[in-house]
Order: structure tokens, then sequence, then C-alpha cells
């Protein structure tokens, strides 16, 4: 296990140490000095790579993937709770995305758009290939939260005299939103991060995966790393205040439940 974290976050420290790199240091060790300049520059004007702009796109299609994943994932987990006809299929239907190679999606959903004589977009055709990453992985943690869901809940709060929407409302979905804020949570993170099926059909503005590998493609200095640097601490910022958010929520109900 400790050889397989090494694995995993080696390279990130590396990257994080390289980013406080001196003035006259490269993108290599040793380190020249320990400066701030390289985040210095990525807010410069005349940059060849817009990472401020490209960063706010990011995190506004993050928000919208994240919000549309949230809303199919509970609405199917509803409404997957009893057996129908042609379930299964749905469901594998629903899922078969993440089997077909990402860069495939992408070319598919851009062909469609030429097709039909509409313009590649990021909040539009990007957002809908970015949707066939994460919509699946909604579905598979929404209907792992609900088939450990106590249904007796429900069914007392029918006994009181909650209708419908009340028992919807006050019962269950309170239950479910540790689960809710982890699909969020990763539908965001996927999202923020993702390249390979936003590259063909961003259309004239870049995502900041795709500023990020523009930049690679055309000068290496340690300004890369620190980029690095902070998309990573963004996404660590998002995932610890879910987290900090549900256990304290988890807190909250057991102290409820005790006192």
């Amino acid at each position: 296990m400790g050889v397989f974290l090494l694995f995993l976050y080696g390279p990130m420290f590396v990257i994080y140490l390289l980013s406080f790199q001196g003035p006259n240091g490269g993108v290599t060790f040793p380190m020249v000095g320990v400066s701030t300049v390289w985040f210095e520059d990525i807010l410069k004007p005349g940059q060849m790579a817009n990472i401020p702009v490209a960063f706010g796109r990011s995190i506004l299609l993050a928000a919208i993937v994240s919000t549309i994943t949230v809303l199919v994932s509970v609405a199917a987990g509803l409404g997957f709770r009893r057996r129908f006809r042609g379930s299964g299929i749905l469901f594998y239907l629903a899922v078969a995305s993440l089997v077909m190679p990402s860069l495939l999606v992408g070319f598919g959903i851009g062909l469609g758009f030429q097709l039909f004589g509409w313009k590649a977009d990021l909040f539009s055709s990007a957002l809908a290939a970015q949707l066939t990453w994460t919509l699946p992985f909604g579905l598979f943690a929404m209907f792992a939260v609900f088939n450990r869901f106590n249904r007796a809940y429900e069914e007392a709060a029918t006994d009181l005299g909650a209708n419908a929407w009340q028992r919807l409302r006050w019962v269950t979905l309170p239950i479910l939103l540790p689960g809710i804020l982890g699909v969020a949570m990763g539908a965001f993170t996927l999202s923020y991060d993702e390249y390979a099926r936003t590259t063909l059909v961003a259309g004239n503005r870049n995502t900041l995966p795709l500023e990020i590998y523009a930049l690679i493609s055309s000068s290496t200095s340690p300004t890369l790393f620190a980029i690095g640097t902070l998309t990573t601490t963004v996404s660590f910022l998002v995932i610890g205040a879910t987290l900090a958010f549900v256990f304290r929520l988890q807190r909250r109900r057991a102290l409820a439940r005790h006192g």
C-alpha cells in the first residue's frame, strides 16, 4: 500500500516542489533557489495561454455539469427503486458510454452537431460530452446509496400523514444528502479535469485542461508546475469542503439521535 501511495502521489509532490523553483531554475532538479515568480507569471498579461479566463470557464462548466448530474442521478435512483419493463436495458444504455474511448465519444458528438448544423460550443456540445462521462458515475453512486436506504422511514412518514412531496422533501432527500453531495463532488472534479471528451467539441473557448495542453505543446517552464499546483489545490479544496460538510451533517444527526 505504501508503494502504491508513493507511485500515486510522488509525481504530484514533484510538481509542487518544482512550482517554487527560483527565477533562474528550470523544469528539473536541482532547484535553483525558492520563489513564487512562476505563480505570478500565470496572472501576467500577454501570456500564451489565458489561464484565469479558462479557469473561470472550467469552474462554471463543472458547476453546470455537477447540477445536471445530481438531478438526473437522483431522479433515476428514485425511478429504478421499482423494477419495470426494460429497466435492465435502459440502465446498460445509460452507462454504455464508459466502455467507449473518450476521443470517439467526443468525435461522435462533434459529428452529430455538424450533421444538424449546430455550432459546437463549450456550453452545448462540450457540456453534452462531459455528461456522457459524469452521468454513469453519478448513476452508479446514487444506485448504491438507494440500495442502503431504509424505506421504513418513508412508511413512517406516510403513516403520519405526509404526502408524496412532503415525504420526498422532508424524509428521503435529507437522508440521501451525503450521497447526493458525493455525486455532486465527483461530477464537479471529473468535469473540471476532463480533456479527451472535450477537446474536439469545445468550439472556440477552451477549458483549463485544454489551455494547459496547448501550453505544454508550445513551451515548457515551471509555470506549468505552478498551474498544476493551483488546479490541484482547487480540487482538494472542493473535496475537503464537501467532506467537512458531510461529517458535520452526520455529527449533527448523531447528536440529535442521542440527545
